[in-house]
């Protein structure tokens, strides 16, 4: 059974940082691309950032380039983002993801439940 578990979100001011963690099992994990999604209240899912399966590639939203850092760790089944300079329009709950390396919801068939990120201002 596919499971993705997300873990790190909180509350944090306006130019902090946090490090959100998804953790993977049941499948193998370094044969999918990986992905980070956010959906803040009232709007609809957004992709955030990408990493492929080998961790050669990247690929960001234009909203968080520069800010915002995906990654992944084969051997621990998990993947990373590591978020500063953290603004009030970031707030949402960021979802882990596996699939085809895109930007686009229905390039991933595997979901994470969740974790809630709040930026204060």
């Amino acid at each position: 059974q596919v499971q993705l578990v997300e873990s790190g979100g909180g509350l944090v001011q306006a130019g902090g940082s946090l490090r959100l963690s998804c953790a993977a099992s049941g499948y193998s994990f370094s044969s999918y691309d990986m992905a980070w999604f956010r959906q803040a209240p009232g709007k609809e899912r957004e992709f955030v950032a990408t990493i492929n399966w080998i961790a050669s590639s990247t690929d960001y939203a234009d909203s968080v380039k520069g800010r915002f850092t995906i990654s992944r760790d084969n051997a621990k089944s998990t993947m990373y983002l590591q978020m500063n300079s953290l603004e009030p329009e970031d707030t949402g709950v960021y979802y882990c993801a596996a699939g085809r390396n895109g930007s686009r919801f229905k390039d991933y068939g595997y979901w994470g439940q969740g974790t809630q990120v709040t930026g204060s201002s």
